[in-house]
């Protein structure tokens, strides 16, 4: 799974007067854009239908053959990944303020993403409707509303937002604060999605000097403060313990007072996303602690900001749907 989009097309109609022409563009124009930047540009990360055409003047709607498109994408680009209202692979975190949820499910119910998937032939475990559901709800992948699905899907989340105030370039605009940049990244690849980051281009083409020298200063902060040099779990012991066959206990211990500033930590999503909860415990000495963290997913990476001074912590994994499989803990120091 990407971090961060590098690579990818974004793709929105604009609404035609004229049936015929809405008709024509949606089923013509539309895949000959689509087999040209598919075909002409390298490889492609992922292809973006925004949708943001949608309805106009007295119920004018423009026309779309998505199943068309998508054929085109797997033909030419098939590893591309494609988002689409109800997907096929990825998802809209429902956002453009650069921020994920609370509790980000990488698995979600069939009736939110069910575009290229098999009809399921079951019915949900427990009888009822999420004909409601849609990409700006808080809980679409928990429990309570799992269990009103035919069946889950695996379609993670996309968080999209501009580098500056607008989508397009406008000369009085500025680019965000890296502090700003800073959160948006704790808020989405920090909670189990991938950043679409745009960054709109000046009308000669080219990126603005200031929108460049941000990227560059962002790119900066997260290679030194997540670099490997400052993850302190490499001369740490730790000491697994198994709780309860969904519970697990790592007991970290660094030898001397370290200053921390973040934990990461991964699931083997190749194995599916199982932790629901989880908490950091830090030693006060004179067998005190204290228990200073806690959340609830984590998915393909968590990145927790603790900010906290000690020579010993527990993590605590306190509930997972299954046993908890994790690829990798890190936690770095200043």
């Amino acid at each position: 799974m990407t971090d961060i989009s590098v690579s990818s097309l974004f793709c929105a109609a604009f609404l035609w007067k004229s049936s015929v022409l809405r008709v024509f563009f949606g089923l013509v124009v539309l895949k000959a854009q689509l087999v040209e930047l598919l075909t002409g540009y390298g490889e492609i990360f992922e292809v973006w239908f925004d949708e943001a055409c949608g309805e106009g003047a007295a119920g004018k709607k423009q026309e779309y053959d998505f199943d068309g498109y998508f054929e085109l994408i797997r033909k030419y680009q098939p590893n591309a990944v494609i988002y689409n209202d109800h997907s096929p692979d990825v998802r809209w975190i429902g956002n453009e303020r650069g921020r994920g949820r609370h509790a980000e499910w990488s698995v979600v119910p069939y009736e939110l993403c069910h575009r290229l998937q098999a009809v399921p032939q079951n019915e949900p475990p427990v009888p009822g409707t999420l004909s409601y559901i849609f990409n700006t709800y808080d809980t679409i992948g928990d429990f309570e509303q799992m269990i009103y699905s035919k069946k889950p899907v695996f379609a993670p989340a996309e968080v999209d937002t501009s580098i500056r105030p607008g989508w397009f370039f406008h000369p009085e605009q500025a680019p965000h604060s890296l502090e700003h940049l800073q959160n948006v990244y704790l808020n989405s690849v920090g909670r189990n999605a991938c950043l679409n980051l745009n960054i709109p281009p000046m009308p000669n083409g080219r990126f603005h000097p200031d929108d460049v020298m941000r990227l560059h200063e962002f790119g900066s902060w997260i290679q030194n403060t997540f670099s490997e040099d400052k993850n302190l779990m490499r001369g740490a012991e730790v000491n697994v313990t198994a709780l309860s066959e969904t519970q697990r206990l790592y007991d970290i211990h660094f030898g001397e007072k370290k200053k921390i500033t973040y934990a990461e930590l991964c699931e083997d999503i190749s194995q599916g996303q199982r932790v629901s909860s989880f908490a950091f415990v830090k030693d006060l000495g004179h067998d005190l602690v204290q228990r200073f963290y806690d959340d609830t997913t984590i998915g393909h990476k968590k990145i927790c900001k603790l900010d906290t001074e000690t020579d010993a912590l527990k993590f605590l994994i306190t509930g997972a749907r299954d046993v908890p499989l994790l690829k990798s803990i890190r936690i770095f120091g200043e």
